[in-house]
């Protein structure tokens, strides 16, 4: 099992523990959030069926956990990797946020988040266990179906969509 940083408000690490206890008891845990950009478009992907909570809602290129004694950045490169296909060492922290969500199955998602942003204009190749589906999406249009739909995108993307940009 997986195991994620605790931290407190102020992203100072805590401890450990297994991912699921993390988001069954509601833990502060340390996250990211990466945007990769091509000029007006976002790279955006649909959260596979199968995942614990946010399934098949649409969100940034790629999101995860650093594990024990693994940096942000690094881990934000490797999931990336692992999760779309992409390798790439083009990315800068944007900012962070502290967010906490309950989800209707009982877990729940309290996250220091950290927001990574980078340029990209290369192949992809998505995880279908990881997502349902993947584009390069007009950030325009993106930015008009949150204000018409917003339960289509997942709880943290919003507000993390609001620090990529203002990073980039």
């Amino acid at each position: 099992m997986a195991e994620v940083i605790l931290v407190d408000m102020d992203d100072h690490p805590m401890g450990t523990a297994p991912k699921m206890k993390a988001h069954e008891e509601g833990l502060l845990h340390r996250a990211f959030s990466v945007f990769l950009f091509r000029e007006d478009q976002l790279l955006m992907q649909k959260r596979a069926e199968g995942k614990y909570h946010s399934a098949l809602l649409w969100s940034n290129t790629c999101c995860s956990h650093p594990g024990p004694g693994e940096e942000v950045r690094e881990a934000a490169m490797r999931r990336l990797n692992e999760e779309m296909g992409i390798r790439t060492d083009d990315l800068k922290e944007a900012g962070s946020f502290v967010y906490r969500v309950p989800f209707s199955d009982g877990l729940i998602e309290f996250e220091y988040d950290h927001v990574l942003v980078g340029e990209y204009d290369g192949p992809f190749a998505a995880d279908p266990k990881e997502v349902t589906d993947a584009a390069f999406l007009k950030l325009a249009d993106v930015k008009k179906d949150i204000r018409l739909n917003p339960g289509r995108y997942t709880a943290w993307f919003i507000t993390a969509l609001s620090i990529a940009e203002k990073g980039r």
